[in-house]
């Protein structure tokens, strides 16, 4: 079967969920996808699917929810969900292109109201962070190197000629933003993994202690114990003592 194009797949998206996407990446943050498969069997839990993701850990969750169902539609499909949540084209538009065929085979003509099965969550197109260098080196040619450093132009009434480097510096204060709410979601991230992690290591102590209380032991326990304080080549456990000579000096 001939592949579906890129801009065919994104029409097609846009119209069946009443989207505004611009490009297929922006499918990686697994809410399309969930819908899709809600447009066919009418019974996906959408409230419990982000439209509206920011963050790759919400990415993720989308993509557990979309897993649930493909398990209880014993569909048999792999979801590659760590290259899908990288939002990268490739991936995500081969992946589109499997949706489409599925959807094509399964979908049995019903109407769908799609914004009313998302309660009316916003149907803005996730945004995308473009790499800093680029609009650094784009400020730079505009701005040039070792301009004078004293002095402001003021923002409103800037001298005429002076369009250009206002822009860039306004784009590049966009790019810093969108980098700073990166990386508020990445800290997220980590803390929300590293809480899952704590609750397992409390849980294994409790039931090691229990054993040993018993005069037993198991080895499952310690396997999982022995990965969970196993660290990499060049990793190492902070010193406390540090930390506190360091509060010390304030």
């Amino acid at each position: 079967m001939m592949a579906v194009s890129r801009s065919d797949l994104l029409a097609w998206l846009n119209e069946l969920l009443q989207l505004n996407y611009t490009k297929i990446e922006q499918c990686g943050t697994g809410g399309a996808y969930c819908q899709i498969l809600d447009s066919i069997y009418g019974d996906l839990p959408m409230a419990r699917v982000k439209m509206n993701a920011k963050h790759e850990y919400e990415f993720v969750a989308n993509f557990k929810v979309m897993q649930n169902v493909f398990k209880a539609k014993k569909i048999d499909k792999p979801i590659p969900i760590e290259k899908l949540v990288k939002c990268k084209m490739q991936d995500n538009l081969e992946f589109l292109q499997w949706m489409k065929r599925f959807w094509d085979s399964n979908y049995g003509g019903q109407g769908y109201d799609a914004v009313g099965r998302r309660r009316g969550a916003p149907a803005e197109p996730p945004a995308t962070i473009a790499p800093l260098s680029t609009g650094a080196r784009s400020a730079s040619a505009v701005l040039g190197v070792g301009g004078r450093s004293g002095g402001k132009t003021p923002i409103s009434g800037h001298r005429a000629g002076s369009t250009q480097p206002n822009e860039a510096m306004q784009a590049l204060q966009a790019q810093l933003r969108e980098m700073s709410t990166h990386m508020e979601g990445l800290e997220k991230e980590r803390d929300f993994y590293f809480a899952k992690l704590r609750d397992i290591e409390i849980l294994v102590q409790q039931q090691t202690e229990t054993l040993e209380s018993q005069g037993k032991e198991d080895d499952n326990l310690k396997e999982i114990q022995k990965i969970l304080y196993s660290t990499e080549d060049g990793f190492e456990v902070p010193d406390g003592s540090v930390a506190v000579d360091e509060e010390e000096t304030f």
